[in-house]
């Protein structure tokens, strides 16, 4: 019998549904250990938590107060996806009442709040903790994974990794949480988007030793939905570029988190480029992913490969067909379940927190750069 693994939720928004339609429809899966059943949702928006006990026979708790929740015995493991402000009250409140934790980015609005999660983390080293990135889960992702795995590249001349959002180049578009400094953070646009473009390199190992960043702000005011416009605190757009360094050369790593980038709907995408070889992926073209292989005297030319439906973890939908977000979310989560059960994610474990911290480090220093106009070491945990 396969093993079942309860779940709260935390944020009965965007994400939570999305969490919740996956699980629903885990007998997408073919193998997996175990599944995850929502037994209990928390929001401080009634209303929003009437869909999940519409749609969710199993959920038997709804409560505003996630005090409430996470003092249920029957959640084993508890999602979360709050404005980022919350993070670092939550966060440790769910892990202290010995809840495995799944939760969204950037884990705390800024440093100070990501080291609190961290400590929290640390004194419970017997619970799983990692943090939501879904992109890398679609099979053209996996694919540049695996080509930089086996050596294709060989010494590395520019990584790029990009996250690009269309809908605020808008200006009457109503403000959110995510445009005020004191739920979102400083960071904007990077908090927002920030582990999205630097979950792989990191995963890789490319820590950037210093950065330097071009920070955009356009929109000074929007809609407040009562007839007035009020202050867009947060930046738009950010370009980061960071120096990592390596045996073979040191080489560039490009951040883009951009919020208003015009005719990008929700655009991911990865590029490597190498002496030996370089690969490609974007979302735009989600069943593909482009790559090449270079000897020296050779020709130079990129190939295309259509990929079809083929996640780490297998499902019944046919290869032929096509690959999507709510996909990603359900391979993302499954990784999760997996090694919850005892598994080790197919070999791609989701976000760590290490990963999460190294993260914060990166755009710490960001931040600083984009401000004063200059290079800045970055500072990673431990580090003196």
């Amino acid at each position: 019998m396969t093993r079942v693994i309860r779940f709260g939720i935390i944020g009965c928004g965007l994400m939570g549904r999305e969490l919740a339609s996956a699980a629903a429809r885990w007998l997408h899966l073919t193998d997996a250990k175990a599944r995850p059943e929502i037994v209990a949702v928390c929001d401080t928006n009634e209303s929003l938590m009437d869909w999940f006990s519409t749609h969710l026979p199993s959920v038997r708790q709804k409560t505003t107060d996630y005090r409430e929740l996470l003092a249920n015995p029957d959640v084993d493991a508890v999602y979360c996806a709050v404005p980022h402000v919350l993070h670092a009250e939550l966060y440790p409140a769910i892990l202290a009442a010995g809840k495995h934790l799944f939760g969204e980015k950037p884990f705390g609005m800024d440093a100070a709040q990501s080291a609190t999660i961290a400590g929290a983390i640390k004194a419970r080293p017997d619970l799983l903790v990692r943090c939501s990135s879904e992109m890398p889960f679609y099979p053209g992702a996996q694919k540049v994974v695996d080509f930089i795995r086996k050596g294709h590249v060989g010494p590395v001349l520019e990584v790029e990794a990009a996250f690009l959002h269309s809908s605020d180049i808008n200006p009457d578009k109503p403000i959110n949480w995510k445009r005020m400094v004191g739920v979102n953070g400083d960071y904007g646009c990077m908090g927002d988007l920030g582990m999205h473009v630097l979950h792989v390199p990191l995963r890789l190992g490319w820590r950037p030793e210093s950065v330097t960043a071009s920070l955009v702000k356009r929109v000074t005011t929007r809609p407040d939905g009562k007839g007035n416009r009020v202050p867009c605190e947060t930046w738009d757009n950010a370009t980061i570029t960071g120096t990592v360094r390596d045996p073979a050369g040191d080489f560039p790593l490009v951040l883009k988190t951009w919020r208003i980038a015009p005719g990008e709907a929700n655009t991911w995408s990865i590029k490597v480029l190498g002496m030996n070889g370089s690969a490609f992926f974007t979302t735009k073209s989600p069943r593909q992913w482009q790559f090449m292989r270079y000897e020296p005297g050779g020709t130079q030319c990129w190939q295309t490969e259509d990929l079809g439906f083929a996640g780490l973890f297998p499902t019944i939908t046919g290869g032929i067909f096509e690959f999507g977000f709510t996909d990603a979310i359900q391979q993302m989560w499954a990784a999760f379940v997996d090694e919850l059960a005892g598994g080790d994610a197919k070999g791609f474990p989701c976000a760590t927190p290490s990963e999460a911290a190294d993260h914060h480090a990166v755009l710490t220093a960001a931040l600083q750069a984009g401000i004063t106009n200059s290079t800045v070491a970055v500072q990673y945990q431990g580090q003196a």
